[in-house]
């Protein structure tokens, strides 16, 4: 049989230490488990876990050795990676326009990828003209 709650009681909880505070912040920051579970896992409120994320979270970061320099030169060789194949899918589009005559790209990309590949074609005509 349920029991009736009493709305007039306020909830107690048990204290939990650094490391669990830590170990649920990596989890959340890394999908493993979501805000909601957590919080039914180790009964703990939402709010105290997201403030909890926001306290510790670079402090997860630390421990798991990825200082913020190393976080930029990853991110830029990203960057670096994307634009590569930034390019070379344009290339590819502007070969397939001039080998079909269509223009597929004024049509469906925005116009700042379309003014791009329409110079890469130029670029193309150029070099195959020459």
């Amino acid at each position: 049989m349920k029991t009736k709650k009493e709305p007039w009681r306020k909830r107690t909880y048990q204290k939990v230490t650094l490391e669990t505070k830590i170990l649920v912040v990596d989890q959340i920051l890394n999908g493993q488990i979501s805000r909601s579970n957590a919080s039914k896992k180790y009964e703990v409120p939402r709010t105290t876990i997201s403030y909890w994320i926001r306290i510790y979270s670079t402090l997860a970061q630390q421990n798991m050795g990825m200082s913020k320099n190393d976080e930029i030169k990853k991110l830029k060789e990203k960057i670096e990676e994307l634009e590569f194949v930034k390019d070379f899918q344009q290339d590819i589009i502007a070969d397939m326009e001039l080998i079909t005559g269509v223009d597929m790209s004024k049509k469906s990309l925005p116009k700042t990828l379309a003014k791009e590949i329409e110079r890469k074609k130029k670029d193309r005509i150029k070099e195959n003209g020459s």
